[in-house]
């Protein structure tokens, strides 16, 4: 009989007789969306939560990742990362803008802030980094970087869901960022995504874009789409709210579980989050090297055998699909790192009921492979 899967990742959900409640309020009003009294509760505890200025809910990441384009009038090139998932990328074609890939650094998997500036061109208006499993990107020169050019600066940081640097939110950086709550981040609204914003101003321009662009029942003030929350995800955000914290402290215990086992085999490391960082436990991912005994597509193949379902993510790089490696700096010799890392890159099952015996059976896989 085949062992039970464990996967990569399983969406934390509180009791279903606390969201109970909420459904029920639901029903009974018959306002499903179109900024129901969930979605604008929501909106404020999850401003409050995440101690930012302005937060603008969306139906999805994705969404909020192209409307933040839309609402910066992003267009020409934007300088961003070929190691991240494919709605990075995706969000500036939808827009017509052309993506320019820059290398990664090997300690972080972010984009590296010392080769942007050979990137920039007279079409460059912005730059799209990621904060990639949620480890903050070097912010503070990519900041100056973008000064010193006139470029917006806009982040993905679709991993980093309640992760502070010296105590400040992540997401205070920049001009936009944007958060998923996909069922598989820490956290999440079954679908859902949100744009982190600094001004009320900027904020209403971008909440008529996500409304097909209707400022009143008769007037359209931009060609916006329809990227709204439903009252069904942000009653479920709320709930999620009041459990959060815990979910994030048994990731991290699970974090340091495998750090522990995996600190002495050779050929295995652990991303390390820098000094001050609060991180969330979103991934756990690890880098197979040359002194390990197996390539990392063989302990790739041991896991999924035993249906333990690890990833190699990112692999392959956004750079390397079909509509991306016609581009000139897509070439492979032109990203050295994030070539080397998509080749050696394993992420372990992580998430807040993974059973810590089941954490130590996942270690000793990767501590003896044969």
């Amino acid at each position: 009989m085949p062992e039970q899967p464990i996967f990569l990742t399983r969406p934390y959900l509180p009791p279903l007789e606390e969201f109970l409640p909420y459904l029920e309020e639901i029903w009974a009003s018959r306002r499903l969306t179109n900024g129901g009294p969930f979605h604008q509760q929501f909106e404020e505890a999850l401003r409050q939560y995440l101690g930012v200025p302005q937060v603008c809910l969306f139906a999805n990441g994705t969404l909020a990742l192209m409307t933040a384009l839309q609402a910066l009038r992003i267009t020409g090139e934007v300088i961003t990362t070929p190691y991240t998932f494919a709605a990075t990328t995706h969000a500036l074609l939808w827009n017509g803008i052309k993506p320019v890939f820059v290398d990664i650094r090997r300690d972080t998997c972010n984009l590296d802030e010392e080769l942007v500036e050979a990137a920039i061109t007279p079409r460059t208006t912005a730059i799209l980094p990621v904060h990639c499993y949620g480890n903050p990107c070097a912010s503070l020169r990519l900041q100056q970087i973008a000064d010193s050019y006139g470029l917006k600066l806009i982040y993905d940081a679709a991993h980093a869901f309640g992760v502070s640097v010296d105590r400040h939110s992540l997401l205070e950086q920049g001009d936009l960022a944007m958060l998923s709550f996909h069922a598989t981040k820490v956290f999440n609204t079954f679908e859902g995504g949100a744009i982190i914003c600094h001004d009320a101003k900027l904020k209403q321009r971008i909440d008529y874009l996500k409304n097909f662009g209707f400022a009143d029942e008769v007037t359209v003030v931009a060609p916006g789409i329809n990227g709204k929350m439903s009252e069904f995800q942000a009653a479920l955000g709320l709930l999620q709210l009041k459990h959060i914290d815990q979910a994030i402290a048994a990731r991290m215990r699970i974090d340091r579980r495998y750090r522990d086992a995996l600190a002495s085999v050779a050929g295995v490391r652990c991303l390390v989050a820098a000094d001050g960082v609060k991180p969330n436990g979103g991934y756990f991912p690890i880098l197979i090297g040359s002194e390990y005994p197996l390539s990392r597509d063989q302990l790739y193949d041991r896991f999924r055998s035993r249906n333990i379902h690890v990833r190699r993510y990112f692999h392959p790089l956004i750079s390397d699909l079909p509509m991306y490696r016609g581009i000139a700096s897509a070439a492979p010799a032109n990203l050295p790192v994030a070539t080397s890392i998509a080749k050696q890159i394993l992420c372990l099952p992580i998430y807040p009921d993974l059973d810590h015996k089941v954490v130590d059976r996942i270690s000793e896989i990767v501590c003896s492979p044969y």
